[in-house]
């Protein structure tokens, strides 16, 4: 229990961190956007990529629990 709250407290002030981030990277795409726009759609392309895999994953799980779901409603009951 100890060891969850110290993790959760460390997680909690570490956010600062994780913010710099998206500063960091908006600065650099903005930076580089004057020359051509070669980054930014990288970037986009990226994001997309990152957003679209839990929805694919999600998809084919609840796909399998329909078609188990299906398969164990079809079987017969032995008693």
């Amino acid at each position: 229990m100890i060891f969850f709250l110290l993790t959760l407290l460390i997680i909690g002030f570490s956010t600062d961190f994780a913010l710099a981030q998206c500063a960091m990277c908006k600065a650099t795409i903005e930076a580089n956007s004057a020359n051509s726009n070669k980054y930014g759609v990288g970037l986009n392309t990226g994001i997309l990529y990152l957003m679209s895999v839990p929805y694919i994953a999600a998809s084919i799980l609840g796909f399998l629990w329909y078609k188990n779901a299906k398969a164990k409603k079809a079987m017969p009951k032995f008693r």
